[in-house]
């Protein structure tokens, strides 16, 4: 999934801005290790179950959790995480290379507030060992299918 990234960022002229590691990136924590930066700084792509069973996904702060109250209050529905078999089918990518790049044309993407508190983050790019750094202005502007900001994390 990553070669669609690529190809998805050679639109804008950054598909060189991809880093690929040796070692995984498929965690926060490895993501982290790997990159030499503080969790937080993950950009963490987060996916859920829409009213019609497509994919909104919500990248946050490495070091957030979804609150249930705000999301609900955000979406009208409760928060329900993707099964590990509907991750790629909805998504585009596969577990622990998730992110908000060359998504399926009906997952809704959403930047949380958390994020709003950073320079710079690190999305992964599609697979497993490799990630991106953008400015949040960056991150915005790139993100596929980016319907608004949210504020559904934990304070």
């Amino acid at each position: 999934m990553i070669d669609n990234v690529k190809k998805y960022f050679d639109k804008f002229g950054i598909a060189d801005k991809v880093l690929e590691f040796d070692k995984s990136t498929a965690t926060i924590e490895l993501a982290a290790m790997t990159i030499g930066c503080e969790t937080r700084d993950i950009a963490k792509s987060l996916s859920f179950y829409d009213k019609d069973n497509n994919c909104i996904m919500v990248i946050t702060d490495g070091d957030k959790k979804i609150n249930n109250k705000k999301y609900k209050t955000t979406f009208g529905l409760k928060a329900k995480m993707l099964s590990l078999e509907d991750v790629p089918l909805l998504t585009g990518h596969e577990v622990g290379g998730v992110c908000p790049f060359a998504v399926k044309d009906d997952v809704k993407v959403y930047l949380d507030e958390s994020l709003k508190s950073h320079e710079y983050v690190y999305p992964a790019c599609g697979s497993h060992n490799s990630a991106i750094k953008l400015t949040i202005e960056e991150l915005e502007k790139y993100a596929d299918n980016f319907n608004g900001w949210v504020d559904v994390t934990n304070d």
